[in-house]
């Protein structure tokens, strides 16, 4: 994999950036934080060098000066919401959360139920929470949130929430996912702040969009697509360019919400330390680009993987035309297609060639390796041993799993699993290598192979069972599919 982002720089210059906006305020900052503190896979696979825990890396160079508030929504806990990626509720998230962040030494102080309007599930999920000798506090909603202003910066507003108490200078306001009350929560606590003599600040640290790359920049255009079903939209930030004269982007839920958090602001201060909605931010991200082409290329291919991603979510049955449609149109802004990702195109010359459903991958050094679907083994379970055995340098026609052995696999799926499917998935096929490798050196080398496998990119023309889509994310590989179901 080429890198484009120095992750030693960022870990430095956004850990000192924080500081510096700690220091701006009465060494008190409530940071919101959008997006995943780990786990962040978007970024690097748009940001090729940036790891998926690099914020957790960063904060812990600040571990000594910082706690973590986590935000739950009253409503969400009542409906039972559940996490898309993890199959969790949010509630269940919450003491997830809490213990990953606790295994790497850092400061929970607290979980902050807001929302709250006496829901039953919630008072639930706060005795437990007190059982566990978690400390709770509770945000109740405010008429006319976030508009009435007056109402909110007023002790019939804010002064009516709990005052979560914190002793550390750094606040980091996380939450299980979106629209769980993160930035009320820090404006609450601002108000709150206040009225005990303490001007603390706000800010917010979100990696997408990059504010100092162009609008149209691929890395930007790959964010819209990764929350095309949320609609968001990036924009020039005018409150920036009417201030400082120089363009910056930002995207459209904050532009739109600036106007109230500035009266917001003057309401508990009497005036808003920011001009602009970018200078709430501190992302550093933009700074730390080392190959600038790199990041454009992983950007493309992440866009058009988003889009495979939407076509399979809708073939599935899920109502998301519109996600579908606005990534079709970042297309154009881009200037890609499906086509000028190789392994898509590779994968559909061999389906044409043959007359089969097929799959291709590139490998580390560009190498495509192709393979069809046969009576025997699907296109992807193919695949894989196809490129274990061009890494390895073993003969091609060379059969690592006899006949004899996939056959009996095949007669326990079909005659005594119910299945209509008798070919291999990936999972049997590495099964079965691994119960030949001990008396066979070809199948022993071909699993070493398994690790250079990890970032390189794969397409299907068929959409692969989800046995197959999970072998290829535990194996690092980018999988994407059209969404034409095997027959």
């Amino acid at each position: 994999m080429k890198i484009g982002f120095d992750n030693e720089k960022y870990l430095k210059i956004q850990s000192e950036h924080i500081k510096e906006r700690i220091a701006q305020f009465d060494g008190k900052l409530y940071l919101e934080l959008g997006g995943k503190l780990f786990d962040d896979h978007h970024a690097s696979r748009v940001l090729p060098g940036f790891q998926p825990d690099s914020k957790l890396r960063m904060f812990a160079q600040l571990r000594d000066q910082l706690e973590i508030v986590i935000v739950i929504s009253a409503e969400d806990i009542e409906k039972n919401k559940i996490r898309a990626d993890l199959g969790i509720t949010y509630d269940e998230d919450v003491l997830r959360l809490r213990e990953e962040f606790m295994q790497r030494q850092f400061m929970v102080g607290s979980v902050v139920i807001t929302h709250y309007s006496g829901q039953h599930a919630a008072d639930q999920f706060r005795h437990r929470l007190e059982r566990m000798g978690i400390k709770s506090y509770v945000h109740r909603i405010i008429d006319g949130y976030p508009h009435s202003v007056d109402l909110i910066a007023s002790d019939e507003g804010f002064g009516k929430d709990d005052y979560v108490e914190t002793t550390r200078p750094l606040v980091i306001v996380t939450a299980p996912g979106p629209g769980s009350g993160k930035m009320a929560t820090c404006l609450s606590q601002l108000y709150n702040e206040n009225k005990r003599g303490i001007r603390a600040g706000y800010a917010k640290f979100e990696t997408f969009p990059v504010w100092n790359l162009p609008l149209k920049h691929p890395v930007n255009i790959a964010y819209e697509a990764a929350t095309a079903d949320l609609n968001d939209v990036n924009m020039i930030d005018p409150f920036h360019l009417e201030a400082y004269g120089k363009t910056a982007v930002n995207y459209n839920r904050d532009i739109e919400i600036f106007p109230v958090l500035n009266t917001l602001f003057e309401g508990i201060y009497g005036e808003n330390p920011y001009k602009s909605p970018t200078d709430m931010g501190v992302n550093m991200v933009g700074f730390c680009i080392s190959d600038d082409e790199v990041c454009c290329e992983a950007s493309k291919q992440e866009i058009i993987r988003r889009y495979y991603a939407a076509t399979n979510k809708l073939a599935e049955g899920a109502d998301n035309e519109k996600e579908v449609s606005k990534i079709r149109l970042l297309f154009n802004q881009a200037k890609i297609s499906t086509a000028y990702r190789r392994v898509t195109t590779a994968a559909y010359e061999r389906n044409i060639e043959t007359g089969h459903s097929a799959s291709a991958i590139e490998l580390e050094d560009g190498t495509i390796i192709t393979a069809k679907s046969s009576p025997l083994l699907g296109c992807s379970a193919a695949l894989l041993l196809n490129a274990m055995k061009h890494l390895g340098e073993i003969d091609h026609e060379l059969k690592l799993i006899p006949q004899s052995i996939i056959e009996p696999v095949q007669n326990t799926k079909t005659q005594y699993l119910g299945a209509q499917n008798p070919r291999l998935h990936t999972d049997e096929v590495l099964v079965a290598l691994s119960v030949l490798s001990p008396h066979d050196a070809n199948c022993r080398k071909a699993l070493e192979q398994l690790p250079r496998l990890r970032h390189c990119q794969v397409h299907s023309t068929v959409l692969l069972s989800e046995v197959d889509r999970k072998i290829f994310k535990k194996l690092g590989c980018e999988l994407t599919c059209d969404p034409v179901r095997k027959k």
